[in-house]
């Protein structure tokens, strides 16, 4: 087979004749068939010699062909055993790219960065090209796992995208934004037309780039599980106000209800205020507020 670049469309349409292979509706499989894109999210990931990448579901492996030309080590974890073959081929002329048959919501990170690295010192950066209905999932055991990760740049459905740099007050901002502003500064980068994909997806893309924040916290929760419950609780109905939103917590209980009163009180809260008018320091010091007044079981 030519050994042209993987990531245009008449290699792809290629390979997976080669193969026999179409792309699985399960899988979330959409293959990126646009060497510009391609370009694009190696340099929004800002990807050099020095780095160590890991690669999610790497496909026909033309993300990862890119990755390999600038990087130092990719490790790239396909979950598709049957796209495995495929990319020791396609791949075969790169010394240092390691593929493995790996679900990363089930990956031990910490583990597979010390084994499969020559120094795992290194910065490691994560480099995606999501599945739409798992995107969610994906981000928060990336940011749940103890790895510094030096950045992560994904593509994802652009509405997801909105939601993940949206600023309060907008009609994008809400519990996923809070759980990645939390961590990381989220940036978008570029969109991606659906055409630049074999099979063009339903909706178009877009690429952000979540580096670790350049500003700490001002406050720091009591609890990190009762603040990210609350979040989720007070986004549960994004059209009720902050109050109805909190009636979990104090129902008809008159004291829980006149203390949630006074701790709103004593924030400067408006009760009538939609969740998504209130910022990530607000919601840390709600939480501890609550946390305080004995509000969470």
């Amino acid at each position: 087979m030519s050994k042209e670049a993987i990531g245009n469309l008449s290699r792809t349409k290629a390979i997976m004749q080669k193969y026999h292979l179409h792309a699985k509706k399960g899988f979330g499989q959409n293959f990126l068939t646009n060497p510009a894109v391609l370009n694009g999210i190696v340099d929004a990931a800002a990807i050099s010699p020095t780095d160590n990448v890991i690669e999610i579901g790497p496909g026909l492996g033309a993300l990862t062909e890119k990755l390999a030309q600038r990087a130092g080590q990719v490790l790239a974890l396909e979950l598709d055993t049957d796209l495995l073959p495929v990319l020791a081929d396609v791949l075969s002329d790169y010394d240092n790219v390691t593929v493995l048959n790996q679900d990363v919501l089930k990956a031990n990170l910490p583990q597979l960065i010390a084994e499969h690295f020559a120094d795992p010192a290194k910065p490691v950066k994560v480099v995606a090209n999501l599945p739409y209905y798992i995107t969610s999932p994906i981000l928060m055991h990336l940011l749940g796992t103890p790895v510094e990760w030096a950045n992560i740049t994904v593509m994802m459905q652009k509405e997801v995208a909105e939601r993940l740099a949206a600023q309060p007050g907008t009609k994008d901002y809400g519990a996923l934004t809070l759980a990645i502003e939390y961590k990381m500064d989220a940036k978008l980068a570029f969109t991606v037309s659906r055409r630049s994909f074999v099979p063009a997806p339903n909706v178009d893309s877009a690429i952000v780039t979540l580096t670790q924040r350049a500003q700490p916290l001002a406050v720091l929760p009591s609890s990190e599980k009762q603040l990210f419950a609350l979040i989720k609780t007070c986004f549960a109905h994004r059209r009720k106000s902050l109050w109805n939103n909190l009636k979990p917590y104090f129902k008809k209980d008159a004291a829980k209800t006149a203390a949630v009163k006074q701790v709103l009180a004593d924030l400067g809260l408006d009760p009538q205020i939609r969740p998504e008018r209130v910022s990530l320091d607000q919601f840390i010091q709600l939480a501890n507020a609550l946390q305080a007044a004995g509000m969470f079981d």
